[in-house]
């Protein structure tokens, strides 16, 4: 059984699951791509994942091919989905049982494919598939969070190089989103009712040294404080608490835009390897305050002791000068970390 355990001082959480270990080439890093043949997300190897969840398909029975879309559970999941949901605190220690949700949502049938190059039509029903199985694991009461994330490429985290994302949901909320919450709901206070994240769209679009692209319902940006190089935030104009709120006139605009985004980096950066992840609202909404957004975050510079030892990161990229780049308006210098 998975745990997740509290650190002794600070509010941060590691999951401990030593079943992540059974995977192959744990602690190895992979010089060469998945083989296409072995891959167990390829089209034809259906009978090498877990019964889908979720199928987009023109035509056959599940767990067969046919599909365009097709979401699994997790061969090695960081949690379980077994068991009721259990605290263990004395004075240093402070625990809870590892159940949850460990999906995987392959986003095409292609070996070979990267969002950045798929139809507007594949992008949105990838964001279809990850709204579907968000609202049907928001009814599980013992999930306080879900988080849907990518890992693109070996430095990335990802083991597995066809175009796959994951969905994990935990019995806790994250320290970063509970940071974010406490801090839109600090701003709403202090303002008389203001929400942070639309203050952060319109102060940006009013400045525009910060804006990457535009469309009719959302923004992206490199922000202000940008952690890592290149980093980009896909936010909607509009307020919107959670991306279950996501309405259906705006998964065309949010697909183009996160296409736009990602073919912007793969282009300017020889296609990096890089994490986003969809930051939303608590499963429980009672009495809260949040704008979902999207984080792009392209792993280009290591983290190391300064970073691990503090907290702080270290960019040596000018957000300004990211985004700027990413807009085509200035030439790409010699060398681009």
């Amino acid at each position: 059984m998975p745990e997740l355990r509290k650190d002794y001082v600070t509010d941060t959480w590691v999951v401990i699951s030593p079943a992540r270990s059974k995977r192959p080439g744990d602690f190895r890093i992979r010089s060469t791509p998945t083989d296409p043949e072995k891959c167990p997300f390829c089209y034809g190897h259906e009978h090498m994942t877990p019964p889908e969840l979720l199928a987009y398909r023109r035509e056959g029975p599940p767990n067969s091919p046919g599909w365009w879309i097709r979401c699994v559970p997790n061969k090695f999941p960081a949690l379980t989905s077994e068991g009721e949901v259990h605290r263990r605190v004395n004075q240093l220690f402070h625990s809870v049982s590892g159940v949850g949700a460990h999906e995987i949502i392959v986003e095409a049938p292609e070996h070979d494919g990267h969002l950045a190059n798929f139809s507007d039509f594949q992008v949105q029903e990838v964001i279809t598939a990850y709204k579907q199985r968000y609202l049907d694991l928001i009814r599980d009461k013992r999930f306080k969070y879900i988080l849907i994330f990518k890992n693109h490429g070996e430095r990335a985290g990802a083991s597995i190089s066809h175009p796959h994302s994951q969905l994990i949901a935990t019995p806790i909320v994250p320290r970063r989103i509970m940071e974010e919450v406490n801090a839109v709901h600090r701003f709403y206070e202090t303002t008389g009712g203001s929400c942070l994240y639309c203050e952060i769209v319109e102060t940006e679009l009013e400045e525009g040294t910060r804006v990457v692209a535009e469309n009719e319902a959302f923004l992206a940006l490199s922000p202000y404080a940008a952690r890592f190089p290149f980093e980009t935030w896909i936010l909607p104009k509009a307020h919107e608490m959670a991306f279950e709120d996501l309405a259906d006139g705006e998964r065309t605009p949010l697909a183009r835009m996160t296409k736009d985004v990602l073919g912007r980096m793969h282009r300017l950066l020889d296609d990096p390897p890089f994490n986003y992840y969809i930051h939303t609202a608590p499963c429980d909404r009672k009495e809260m305050r949040y704008h979902w957004h999207l984080e792009i975050t392209p792993r280009l510079t290591e983290i190391a002791g300064f970073e691990r030892g503090t907290g702080f990161y270290i960019n040596p990229v000018v957000p300004e000068d990211a985004a700027a780049l990413l807009r085509g308006d200035v030439k790409v210098p010699s060398s681009v970390p």
